[in-house]
């Protein structure tokens, strides 16, 4: 199982969820700023805010929420924020890739590198391990969204790359400079999307053991309880058992 997605699922069992839904809608309200800001305020004009809008209301962020980062981008007052990737590894050898949105570089910088250092790991210069992660789009929907030739059939219509369906639900992959305009059309015909992403999808991973799959979340933790990091994302795998050990603890 990708450690990554296990992970996500321990901290939500854990009773995270509903402080962790506070702090990524505050996430999201900065990149829909930033997103306004950097061009129209109109999101049929603005691919990046489109985007942004997009990922927001997948995961329920209310609408006044929205309107109202759209609107704090015309303001004078708004921050000046730049976007800057950390890449590192954590403890086991394991890649790491932390996105942040910042007024300030320093800050930012220092508490990533205290974050990787005080669970073992270590910062490395950008594009150390960006080679062993794929970037792209990733929309999901519930498993009610259709079945999977139809998604499939809905996925091809819309330029994706790939769409993949269990249980569970589907994933839909693409590009990441067509995220938008492949969410757009998938919506229109599969209804609102569960999630709309861009990720670093590994193309490598690592197994890890115990010992280093907890100091390996405990970074993630860290990392993503900073204010200034939109999103984190690692290329480790955990056994089964190891899952269990985990859950359990």
């Amino acid at each position: 199982m990708a450690g990554h997605s296990a992970f996500k699922n321990i901290m939500h069992k854990k009773g995270r969820k509903d402080a962790a839904r506070a702090k990524m809608f505050a996430k999201f309200a900065r990149e829909i700023t930033v997103a306004a800001k950097s061009g129209m305020p109109d999101p049929a004009m603005n691919p990046r805010l489109r985007l942004a809008i997009q990922t927001a209301r997948a995961e329920n962020m209310p609408k006044d929420n929205i309107e109202r980062a759209i609107k704090k981008a015309s303001g004078g007052d708004s921050e000046a924020y730049e976007t800057i990737r950390y890449e590192g590894y954590a403890p086991g050898g394991v890649a790491v890739i932390a996105e942040a949105l910042t007024d300030n570089r320093n800050r930012t910088g220092g508490a990533v590198r205290a974050a990787f250092t005080k669970y073992g790991g270590n910062l490395a210069a950008t594009g150390a391990v960006a080679h062993m992660f794929e970037h792209v789009g990733e929309i999901r929907f519930k498993a009610a969204a259709g079945s999977p030739d139809a998604v499939l059939e809905a996925a091809i219509e819309a330029g994706a790359d790939d769409a993949a369906s269990d249980d569970t639900g589907h994933l839909v992959t693409c590009s990441f400079d067509q995220l938008g305009t492949v969410a757009a059309a998938l919506e229109e015909k599969l209804g609102e999307p569960e999630s709309v992403k861009v990720v670093w999808k590994p193309n490598l991973t690592t197994e890890v053991d115990e010992e280093n799959a907890e100091s390996i979340m405990k970074l993630i933790a860290a990392l993503e309880d900073d204010d200034d990091v939109q999103n984190v994302f690692a290329n480790f795998e955990v056994s089964e058992d190891v899952l269990k050990k985990l859950t359990a603890a």
